[in-house]
């Protein structure tokens, strides 16, 4: 096929690689969306269905025993739903702004969960609430990615250890064979100090941890709540990803059995169950973004049009490993380097609008970098220099896990 008008191998292969993974990533979340409304409505919508004709009887028999119009009937109702969003339950339940349904309350809002059965209704609280949860937020968020950062480095710590023990094990010698030299021993050493564990390891561990705490938690749920065990456990789910329905909430009976320490029982839960919910979450994005840049890796094909073939493809485009040539310069140096290619610019000579975008491009990502490690506590000389992979650059839980885990480390 004759190519028209240049090179006809236009594509993803022409993408930058961060806009191609990203718009890869926001069609594959539309496909899972459009996957999950269609399983919830097969399954969901028949019961709604059955609930609506269900309360529709009621009115009509109610109706009809009391001698009441259906319009005076619905007003009582709409008085019942304005009393309830102010707590008032049939039951008896626990008041809901005292201290400590306020302490509830707004651990609900800075931990991002909102469960939505407690909330303000006065002007000055709305609007008290809008500050204290931006300040709260992202406090909360701080704390939960310096939780994830120690976690990282306790498990990191804890299979280092093993490995060595393993490597160690393996090393010993028969007592009838000599000792190991010097060297083996050195080199062993060497290859010790840059390993890294795997984010599978590190992602089973944190699944095992938080179905350990989800089961606790339910269990101490089922038997404080009355629920249902598997009710339980998908309030614990709920509530520790912070999806926070409302439609089951913890601790709003006004009395239980053993109640202090139920309810500092269920604070600790939450605050484990949210932390390490977060910290999986996080790890597992590391494992999706590992399929986008396998699918990209798979998706692109290199161009075979006369005379394109020699042609150096351009920074950071989607292009197979073997055909990228990764260059040890750090992100301060490519500007210089790129200037050089293009022969040094005179004085007097006009900056090309492409020249331009290009270099506030790079002064952007070398600020983003600064600020990421002057928040980490880390900061690197300028002259330094980085390899550059799939995962470097992230902020926030990203750039904590970036080069903690074998997969994310440039030395792969």
């Amino acid at each position: 096929m004759a190519c028209r008008a240049g090179c006809c191998c236009t594509g993803i292969g022409a993408l930058n690689e961060d806009n191609a993974r990203f718009l890869m990533l926001a069609l594959l979340i539309i496909i899972y969306l459009l996957c999950g409304a269609a399983v919830f409505s097969a399954l969901e919508h028949p019961k709604e269905k059955l609930a609506k004709d269900r309360w529709a009887q009621r009115i009509e028999q109610f109706t009809h025993k009391y001698n009441l119009s259906p319009d005076e009937l619905k007003n009582f109702l709409r008085n019942y739903e304005e009393a309830s969003v102010a707590g008032i339950r049939v039951d008896a339940t626990r008041p809901r702004w005292d201290f400590a349904g306020a302490f509830y309350f707004v651990g609900t809002v800075v931990s991002t969960i909102g469960f939505g059965m407690t909330t303000p209704v006065t002007i000055a609280g709305k609007i008290f609430l809008i500050f204290y949860g931006l300040i709260g937020c992202a406090a909360t968020i701080l704390f939960f990615n310096l939780f994830l950062e120690r976690v990282i480095t306790v498990i990191a710590f804890v299979l280092k250890f093993c490995h060595e023990r393993r490597e160690r094990s393996k090393a010993i010698p028969p007592q009838n064979c000599r000792r190991p030299s010097t060297d083996s021993r050195g080199r062993r050493t060497d290859s010790l100090a840059g390993w890294k564990p795997s984010v599978y390891c590190v992602m089973l561990i944190l699944g095992v941890a938080a179905i350990v705490v989800s089961c606790s938690a339910s269990a101490m749920y089922s038997a404080a709540e009355g629920w249902d065990y598997l009710d339980a456990l998908y309030f614990c789910f709920v509530a520790f990803s912070t999806i926070g329905f409302g439609d089951m909430v913890s601790n709003q009976r006004e009395m239980y059995t053993a109640q202090a320490a139920y309810r500092v029982g269920n604070f600790l839960f939450i605050l484990t169950g949210v932390c390490c919910i977060y910290s999986l979450f996080n790890v597992i994005s590391i494992v999706i973004k590992q399929v986008l840049n396998w699918l990209l890796r798979r998706l692109v094909t290199p161009c075979r049009c006369p005379g394109r073939g020699n042609r150096h493809p351009r920074r950071n485009v989607v292009a197979p490993g073997h055909m990228r040539t990764r260059r040890g310069n750090s992100i301060e140096t490519d500007a210089v380097n790129d200037s050089e290619a293009d022969g040094r610019r005179m004085s007097g000579e006009m900056i090309s609008m492409k020249d331009f975008l290009a270099a506030n491009k790079v002064n952007l990502a070398i600020m983003q970098k600064q600020l990421s490690e002057m928040a980490n506590g880390h900061p690197r000389p300028l002259g330094s220099s980085s390899r550059h992979n799939e995962f470097s650059g992230g902020v926030g839980a990203l750039g904590i896990m970036n080069n903690r885990l074998a997969e994310t480390s440039v030395d792969r």
